[in-house]
C-alpha cells in the first residue's frame, strides 16, 4: 500500500539529493514530494530508510529509479529475471514487488550481509517467494546459467548495479540469457557526470578507474547493432538495452 504525501518532505535526504543529475535539488526535490514518495509503497519507504543508514547507502539507487525500474518491468510484463549487485535490496525489492505472483527473480551479491539488513522488510512485503539469493561472485553464476540450455534466451529481465570492471562481461553473458525482446538494464552509466570530463580531472583513483571501466561499456553499447539503447540521465545515468537480435 504506498503511503500518503503527508509529512513527505521529512523523509528527503542528503544522499537522495546527491543521486542525481539534474542542475537544481529543488527540482529534484519536487520530483520526490509529488511523484514519488506519495505512490512509494510503505516497505520501500522502510528499507530506503533503513538503508539511508548505511555506510555505503550512497551505492543503492535512488527512490524515483526505483519507481521508473517498477513500471518499466510492469510494462514489458516481466516474469523472470536477473539481478547483479543487490546490497540491501531496494532495487531488489523494486523488482520483486513489481513481478507477477509467480515470477521470479535470481539476486546476485558477494556480500550476503548488506542483503540480510533489508531481508525481514521484503520478507514482511511478503515477496521474498520470488527471490532466488546466491551469495557469489556473479561471473560464475552467469555462466553457469549458460551451461543450462533451459536458461538460454529465457530471461525477461536483467538489471545490474555491480562491479564496474566487470560490466562488459555482464554483458556478454546477459546477452545470451536475455530473450529477444527483453531488457537489459545497466545503473551508473554517467558514474556522476564523470564520463564526459577531461581525463585529467580531479577525482579519486577507484573513480577514475571506474570511470574507465564504465565508459568502455558505454562505447561497446553504442557499437553493438544487437541491442536497441536508450540512455537516461537517471540517478547517475541508467543505460536500457533491448535485445533485437
Amino acid at each position: 500500500m504506498a503511503r500518503s504525501n503527508q509529512g513527505a518532505s521529512a523523509s528527503v535526504n542528503v544522499v537522495e539529493t546527491q543521486k542525481h543529475l539534474l542542475k537544481s535539488d529543488v527540482l529534484y526535490q519536487y520530483i520526490l514530494e509529488t511523484s514519488v514518495y506519495p505512490r512509494e509503497p510503505e516497505c520501500l519507504k522502510e528499507l530506503r530508510e533503513l538503508t539511508a543508514n548505511h555506510p555505503w547507502s550512497v551505492i543503492a539507487i535512488p527512490a524515483y529509479e526505483g519507481q521508473f525500474l517498477m513500471l518499466l518491468l510492469k510494462l514489458i510484463n516481466a516474469k523472470k529475471t536477473i539481478e547483479i549487485g543487490v546490497f540491501t535490496g531496494y532495487s531488489l525489492l523494486c523488482t520483486a514487488l513489481a513481478l507477477p505472483p509467480d515470477g521470479k527473480v535470481i539476486a546476485i551479491d558477494i556480500n550476503r550481509e548488506s542483503y540480510d539488513l533489508g531481508r525481514p522488510i521484503i520478507e514482511k512485503a511478503g515477496v521474498a517467494h520470488r527471490i532466488d539469493f546466491r551469495e557469489s561472485p556473479a561471473l560464475p553464476i552467469l555462466d553457469e546459467l549458460i551451461q543450462n540450455e533451459e536458461m538460454l534466451e529465457s530471461f525477461d529481465y536483467a538489471f545490474v548495479d555491480a562491479d564496474k570492471d566487470n560490466s562488459v562481461n555482464y554483458y556478454k553473458r546477459l546477452l545470451r540469457l536475455v530473450k529477444i525482446g527483453g531488457l537489459i538494464c545497466f545503473d551508473n552509466t554517467l558514474w556522476w557526470g564523470s564520463v564526459a570530463e577531461p581525463p585529467n580531472a580531479m577525482m579519486s583513483e577507484q573513480g577514475r578507474s571506474n570511470r574507465e571501466y564504465i565508459i568502455e561499456l558505454n562505447k561497446a553499447l553504442a557499437a553493438d547493432k544487437r541491442i536497441e539503447l536508450s540512455q537516461l540521465p537517471i540517478g547517475d545515468g541508467l543505460t536500457l538495452c533491448r535485445r533485437i537480435s
